[in-house]
């Protein structure tokens, strides 16, 4: 097995994420990078996942988002489904969809892959992570990579009172000591789980 990196991604706050958000959305890709971002703090989708991801594995034919979307590729072909509820998130699909059915130069077909490369064709693995690290750069935001968005989904949904074993079925972790890795140590939490303590 191999030694993993003892430097963790970045958790963004709500500041840099906010910061994030708007910059992603500048420019002749902003809808698309908007998309990518949302799905990887929104949903803790790794970027393999987001890769992999079809456009018919999101919408369905009668144009509905799929909210509930069991994943094709995911790491050691875990099964692993995640959930499309947020309302930016469905805006950011509708609105990519939207202007890629615009486009004359890349015809558009449901089997197309969901985030696309300004070449018409999916993302490697490595060129997304290069557009995130580009975004984050962009942002003013050290110590980021493209798993900042997936420890961010998990660090949330820890502070907003989620039990570790639904967290470790939404991560796709075969472990809840691996999800606890994920999830960012945040002080003021612990001071108020601690002002509970005594009766």
């Amino acid at each position: 097995m191999h030694k993993r990196s003892k430097r963790k991604a970045a958790v963004l706050n709500k500041e840099q994420f906010n910061r994030l958000i708007k910059l992603a959305s500048y420019g002749r890709q902003g809808k698309r990078n908007l998309l990518a971002v949302l799905l990887s703090f929104g949903t803790g989708l790794r970027v393999m996942e987001i890769a992999a991801l079809k456009v018919n594995n999101v919408i369905s034919h009668n144009g509905e988002i799929i909210e509930e979307v069991t994943l094709q590729k995911t790491k050691g072909d875990k099964k692993r489904s995640i959930y499309l509820v947020d309302k930016d998130i469905k805006k950011a699909i509708h609105d990519y969809i939207s202007e890629r059915k615009l486009s004359k130069k890349y015809p558009f077909n449901s089997n197309q892959a969901l985030i696309f490369s300004q070449r018409g064709i999916s993302f490697s693995n490595r060129s997304l992570q290069k557009l995130f690290e580009r975004l984050y750069r962009q942002s003013g935001i050290t110590g980021a990579s493209s798993h900042s968005g997936r420890r961010t989904f998990a660090t949330r949904l820890m502070e907003n009172g989620i039990d570790i074993k639904y967290l470790s079925v939404l991560m796709g972790h075969s472990s809840v000591s691996m999800t606890a890795e994920y999830v960012q140590e945040n002080p003021e939490r612990l001071k108020k789980f601690t002002l509970t303590a005594l009766y």
